[in-house]
């Protein structure tokens, strides 16, 4: 398995397994939205601001996270299983309880 390790504000985060309907029904891959949260893999060391100073990053490893729909880069190819995204500290919405 490859390893991935995020460059500045980025993140690594594996995409949730999608869910069948309340009915039970599991839809087919093209007739489903993907979903929004996932699983921190890896996190990046933070960037530096105008003053020098270092910025750490809120989410850590392990952080269950929900990001808005059409952010992040989706890697493919690299990891045998799941789906995986690079994204921005920025596009992370918050942190799953």
């Amino acid at each position: 398995m490859a390893t991935i390790k995020p460059l500045g504000n980025r993140v690594l985060v594996q995409r949730a397994k999608p869910q069948p309907t309340k009915g039970g029904i599991l839809l087919p891959d093209t007739a489903q939205e993907k979903p929004k949260e996932g699983t921190v893999v890896a996190v990046g060391p933070g960037k530096f601001d105008e003053n020098g100073k270092k910025e750490t990053l809120n989410v850590k490893v392990g952080d269950r996270v929900l990001f808005s729909t059409y952010s992040g880069t989706e890697v493919t190819g690299i990891f045998e299983e799941g789906e995986y995204l690079i994204l921005q500290q920025d596009d992370i919405l918050g942190v799953l309880a």
